[in-house]
């Protein structure tokens, strides 16, 4: 059983890499959590309409075998190579250094397990590090029991990164089936600015299991757009926890774009800690087949005169599943609040589901708060109107289907990216149509 094995391997584990006292505590303590909570089931609330069942029945490798090299050609269709980018790459969950491109001038852009123990970070990783990430959340747990790879991004005061910077963790199913589990820590110093893209991506078919977490500070007036990518192959499942902290008038956007894999369950979790701040929560969902997409999104509005919008558009064809399980938590002293929250889908089976749950807590009187959540098929009258008119019934549900989601489409700040998400999109719609971009 994995939860069994993971138990056993911990020691094992902790023996192979370099551990403060105080890491081992942090760690130690995860675990046992872990092993109190094991892995989540539908009896809780929160993972009602997902269950893990059937991909814990592989026997996952905890630690890759052999280190396995790629080539940059066998894997460039996946970067963002039309533009100069910094680049920490992963292959099975240990570092590339011959695909990456990491800069200490004057930031830092380097590797989680250089920063965790080496003293010249140890003040920004005792202050940061699993400050924010879950303490009950048994899977956030278990990453920080385990965590000791991924991307360490520190960005000081008034810099603005001058480039995007890439994210990207490769499997090549040299393993029968792996779990791998990184670890990213993201502190954004006052009026400074990134754009971050992250990808997971299998190389082959076989059985991999990602449990990954990020931990995002943004200090006062920061800027920070991340952008997740999933379309990953469909023997491929991601568990993505990403925790994002937020202080006086910062602004942090965090893009999801699913389109692949076998099960993608996204945790995103925003918390404020001071006035004027503005958190953005968009995502597009478009899967088919038996794939199953869920997105679990929290709101924490602790502050006055805050905002928060969240847009979600899914598509869903075949036996595919989606959730949307969205809250809005709103504390009493969080008056002059604007919370938005809108879930938008469509079903062009009768056999796709979507399971939506939108909430709002709201414990102040003056605040501006709303939820909406659709779901539907296609708009008959249009599709008629477009026919009417020349257009092929195939490429006129493409077009009703990209113009369903532009909105988020739009909130994309780098063009080249815009235009590959675009790509994917007319990919999976199972067309080729000039948009406008």
């Amino acid at each position: 059983m994995l939860k069994e094995k993971l138990l056993s391997s911990f020691m094992a584990f902790e023996e192979k890499i370099d551990v403060t006292s105080e890491l081992h505590d942090i760690r130690t303590s995860a675990l046992k959590n872990f092993e109190n909570k094991g892995f989540p089931t539908k009896k809780e609330e929160a993972w009602k309409y997902t269950s893990l069942n059937s991909i814990l029945k592989n026997d996952f490798s905890v630690f890759p075998k052999n280190e396995t090299s790629i080539d940059f050609s066998d894997v460039k269709k996946y970067f963002l190579h039309e533009i100069d980018t910094y680049k920490v790459v992963f292959v099975d969950g240990v570092f590339s250094s011959f695909l990456s491109s990491t800069t200490h001038d004057g930031l830092d852009i380097c590797l989680m397990s250089s920063a965790l123990t080496k003293p010249k970070y140890k003040m920004v990783i005792d202050t940061y590090f699993n400050q924010i990430a879950s303490r009950e959340e048994s899977l956030t747990s278990l990453n920080t029991a385990f965590a000791n790879e991924g991307a360490y991004i520190h960005i000081p005061k008034s810099k603005v990164v001058d480039k995007p910077v890439e994210i990207m963790y490769f499997s090549t199913g040299s393993e029968a089936s792996l779990l791998v589990q990184p670890r990213n820590l993201v502190v954004v110093g006052e009026n400074a600015h990134i754009q971050i893209i992250e990808r997971h991506q299998s190389l082959n078919e076989n059985a991999v299991l990602t449990n990954s977490v990020t931990e995002i500070f943004a200090q006062k007036r920061a800027i920070v757009d991340y952008y997740k990518i999933q379309n990953d192959n469909h023997e491929a499942n991601l568990i993505d926890n990403t925790f994002v902290s937020q202080k006086q008038e910062s602004t942090v956007s965090v893009n999801t774009f699913s389109f692949g894999g076998n099960l993608t369950r996204n945790n995103l979790n925003f918390y404020h800690f001071g006035e004027g701040i503005v958190s953005r929560l968009n995502g597009i969902t478009i899967i088919g087949e038996t794939q199953h997409v869920d997105h679990y999104t929290l709101v924490q509005h602790a502050t006055p005169n805050c905002e928060s919008h969240q847009d979600y558009k899914g598509i869903f064809s075949d036996r595919s599943v989606g959730v949307f399980n969205g809250k809005i938590f709103v504390e009493k002293e969080a008056q002059k609040t604007n919370a938005f929250q809108k879930s938008n889908n469509i079903l062009l089976s009768d056999k796709a589901t979507i399971n939506a749950k939108p909430q709002l807590e709201i414990f102040a009187d003056d605040v501006k708060c709303s939820h909406g959540c659709t779901i539907g098929q296609l708009d008959e009258t249009a599709m008629f109107y477009m026919q009417q008119r020349g257009i092929p019934k195939k490429e006129a549900k493409a077009l009703l289907m990209y113009a369903f989601s532009n909105a988020v489409i739009e909130s994309i700040k780098i063009p080249e990216l815009k235009q590959r998400i675009t790509k994917i999109i007319a990919t999976k719609l199972g067309v080729k149509i000039g948009f406008e971009l």
